[in-house]
């Protein structure tokens, strides 16, 4: 005897005029979110200027010399030390502790925080904006949106400046959508995806659309092309991917051991200016490639693919991954996908200078994805950010494959994140 089981039944959609009425708070969340990320951007880049060119200049040293490296790093981290120490709220949590979600903070927190940011792009510090930025316009939004339409729930607020945040990151929608569906999956939702998804896309497009008119942004490292890929295409992919995966893994369990070393010191005043002549002197060795976030950096690594030796490459991605495990350990505020970015980029760039036969858009895709994994498993946005650099769409189905034997590798494992004991977020 058989027994037939219903299927489940559709999920109720929601009333498009209850969608409509999120459109409105959408835009706005979606525009403040992009001007703020813009603006600190900006800031930061006059001030990088100021202190890499016209500083060094007017004192007749080179910019990026080796002295002025370590001088620089070293007087970042005193800067933001001092902010941390002094700054009410400290700037915010130990962000070895923070990823892309972010709890609303305290509005007396975010000037610091700021403030950190900023001197922490200027300065050349291996991080990106990513992390402190969703901090800020989450805590923002949570404020201005319980304070002026508080029918709307907190975590709304909350997941429109997540999505408009990283929409104005990536220059794209596709990217906030991609990363919210995948934190809808570990959620009871009511209503069907696209409606959860409405008002959050609509904050991410917003937040793309005014970043791109006002900014301008591309990820497309204008590489050669892949043409029709072939099995040795397939064969390096899986190499790569995997290699890159493992190579970032290396940064993931050191993590909470150098972590500790500088919590040890016990004040942000020691820390960060320790952590400032470590990454001077990495600076040294590894170039002025290997400082700041890195999206500048691999443009003009992408520009010349076959400027520099297999070795320089492989030099890059090891200072360049040695410089976020310390940037992201000693306190600076920042984040941890556009410096893997770069690294990914050098290490892919590394295979195809071995292996001339590998295509570099192949190299450099593949080396982000498997980099991406490992520091940030998020599986989404490895895949869109590393199909973005190369702008082939011949190159998906060879991500998609490649991401599998990657993601065997990292999942399970230690994440590049820790909680409030320090002790890693598996």
């Amino acid at each position: 005897m058989t027994h037939d089981v219903a299927p489940p039944a559709p999920a109720p959609a929601t009333p498009a005029r209850t969608l409509l009425a999120l459109l409105l708070p959408a835009v706005a969340v979606g525009a403040g979110a992009s001007l703020l990320y813009v603006g600190v951007s900006k800031l930061a880049e006059k001030l990088q200027d100021v202190l890499w060119t016209t500083l060094p200049d007017a004192l007749g040293i080179g910019g990026y010399s080796s002295l002025w490296m370590i001088v620089m790093l070293t007087a970042t981290g005193v800067a933001v030390g001092l902010v941390v120490w002094k700054a009410p709220g400290h700037a915010g949590p130990d962000p070895a502790t923070l990823g892309l979600n972010a709890s609303p903070m305290p509005l007396m927190v975010l000037p610091g925080l700021l403030v950190a940011t900023a001197l922490m792009l200027a300065g050349g510090p291996s991080l990106g904006p990513e992390n402190p930025i969703i901090a800020v316009n989450v805590a923002l939004a949570f404020w201005l949106g319980r304070r002026f339409l508080p029918v709307l729930p907190g975590a709304l607020w909350v997941t429109l400046a997540e999505a408009a945040t990283i929409g104005a990151l990536f220059g794209t929608p596709v990217a906030a959508a991609l990363v919210i569906s995948e934190a809808l999956a570990g959620k009871q939702t009511r209503g069907q995806l696209w409606d959860n998804l409405f008002a959050p896309l609509a904050a991410a497009a917003v937040g793309a659309m005014t970043t791109s008119l006002v900014n301008r942004p591309s990820f497309d490292l204008h590489l050669p092309p892949l043409g029709r890929p072939g099995w040795g295409d397939l064969l390096a992919a899986l190499v790569i991917a995997s290699a890159a995966a493992v190579f970032g893994m290396l940064a993931v369990y050191a993590f909470p051991y150098v972590h500790s070393a500088f919590s040890r010191l016990g004040h942000p005043m020691v820390a960060l200016p320790v952590g400032g002549v470590v990454l001077g002197l990495l600076g040294c060795l590894g170039g002025h490639l290997t400082l700041f976030k890195g999206l500048s950096e691999i443009d003009e690594l992408a520009r010349t693919p076959d400027g520099w030796s297999a070795g320089q490459f492989a030099l890059m991605s090891g200072v360049k991954l040695a410089a976020l495990l310390v940037a992201a350990s000693c306190g600076f505020r920042g984040g941890r996908i556009f410096p893997s970015v770069f690294i990914g980029t050098a290490f892919g760039l590394c295979a195809h200078a071995l292996v001339p036969s590998v295509p570099s858009a192949l190299g450099v895709s593949m080396g982000v994805l498997g980099m991406l994994l490992a520091i940030t498993r998020q599986g989404w946005v490895s895949l869109f950010t590393a199909a973005a650099l190369v702008a082939s769409p011949s190159i998906i189905a060879l991500l998609c494959i490649a991401s599998l034997p990657a993601w065997l590798l990292v999942t399970g494992r230690p994440q590049m994140q820790l909680h409030d004991d320090g002790t890693p977020i598996r």
